[in-house]
């Protein structure tokens, strides 16, 4: 008569109700975007890797396009099996065999890894941009050893990732479950967190994960990014006495650092948006009993999306705040087209007499001209512009 049942403080009708509804679609929408954002990256890391591109930060934003790359290609067939062909609330011995469950054991742990590696790229980005605009150091030789020392940095912080992952990797375990039809499947062994039935290395391990891949990052990018606005705030003081001292010229010239500036402000905070909560999500459900069941697993699917949003906006960011990334973009991708086009043009044209290939020759030589002069305005431009990434 006196029993009474303990309903956790953490459930939410509402929360599991929406969860169950966006199950339904977030393959569907994870697939399109992973695709949109493994030809974005793949753009990226052509611009990006051009010779007039090649800058410490361009070579941080290359890798950090490779690994986002990675971590939509492991994410597609994830999506496909586990939400397209199956439903989210199925399990069967079909959905969860054993190569499946052991190609999601290897995916969880991938995935894991690439976004520490990138979210201490975004770091990365941050203390090497914060160095360069409080550095008097200028020229060639400069330039070609900050370029090693981010390759270096890239290196090591692949390497540390890896270590830091290993507890993660042998937290992981797959348990049988054997059904009545004969069939079996499995499922991951069950963590009971928040509980006093929680293996203490399963504990340890995810305080390390979340501590150094989530919230130590995103501190330090909070800290890095905070410097970095209040450099911006000090050039754009300045400018704006260079303008009103009508040094218009100087004015425009000083506007690309700024332009980078904010734009990798924009990307360390997008990085700092989804991973920050995350982390904080994974201490809640280290502590809080019946935390991980009915908050972490049911916003799952929405940190997800977030996630793979960021790694496929970057392409739109640095198109829209770096001139010298458009420019290349243009000239590898959209000049091949219209020249393209204008060459089988003239090719279709008749040329029955003197005349008409007199024009023609004009006309070819007054295009030799015209591109001279572009290339001549675009050497110019990148010889006196400081590299807007």
């Amino acid at each position: 008569m006196n029993d009474t049942v303990l309903l956790s403080p953490y459930k939410s009708e509402v929360l599991e109700s929406f969860s169950m509804w966006y199950g339904k679609v977030h393959g569907y929408i994870s697939i399109v975007i992973c695709a949109m954002g493994i030809i974005l990256n793949i753009i990226n890391i052509v611009v990006l890797t051009r010779k007039t591109m090649q800058t410490p930060i361009n070579s941080i934003l290359t890798w950090l396009a490779v690994f986002d790359i990675a971590t939509m290609i492991s994410y597609v067939p994830f999506a496909y099996h586990f939400y397209c062909q199956y439903s989210t609330l199925y399990i069967s011995s079909d959905k969860n065999s054993k190569p499946w469950m052991i190609f999601l054991l290897v995916y969880l742990n991938f995935s894991a890894t690439t976004h520490t590696i990138s979210i201490w790229l975004a770091v990365t980005l941050a203390i090497f941009r914060h160095r360069h605009l409080n550095s008097p150091a200028k020229g060639s030789l400069t330039r070609m050893r900050r370029l090693i020392r981010a390759r270096v940095a890239v290196c090591v912080i692949v390497c540390i990732s890896v270590l830091i992952m290993i507890p993660n990797y042998l937290i992981h375990r797959l348990e049988k479950l054997n059904l009545s039809d004969n069939s079996s499947l499995y499922v991951f062994e069950d963590w009971n967190l928040g509980s006093r039935q929680t293996n203490h290395f399963i504990t340890l391990a995810l305080i390390m994960y979340s501590v150094l891949a989530k919230l130590l990052p995103s501190l330090l990018i909070i800290i890095y990014g905070g410097l970095l606005l209040q450099t911006l705030r000090k050039s754009m003081k300045v400018k704006r006495r260079l303008f009103e001292g009508r040094a218009s010229l100087s004015y425009q010239r000083n506007r690309g650092p700024a332009r980078t500036t904010v734009m990798l402000l924009t990307v360390i905070v997008l990085f700092l948006v989804t991973e920050l909560p995350q982390g904080v999500l994974i201490v809640c459900s280290i502590f809080l009993d019946k935390f991980f069941e009915h908050i972490y697993i049911p916003l799952g699917d929405i940190m997800d999306i977030l996630a793979l949003i960021n790694n496929a906006i970057n392409f739109v960011l640095y198109c829209t705040m770096s001139h010298q990334f458009r420019r290349t973009f243009i000239k590898l991708f959209c000049s091949f087209s219209l020249l393209d086009i204008l060459s089988s043009t003239n090719s279709q044209s008749p040329s029955k007499d003197n005349v008409s290939n007199n024009i023609s020759l004009s006309d070819k030589s007054f295009g030799q001209e015209r591109n001279s002069c572009i290339t001549l305005y675009t050497k110019t431009h990148v010889t006196r512009e400081e590299s807007i990434l």
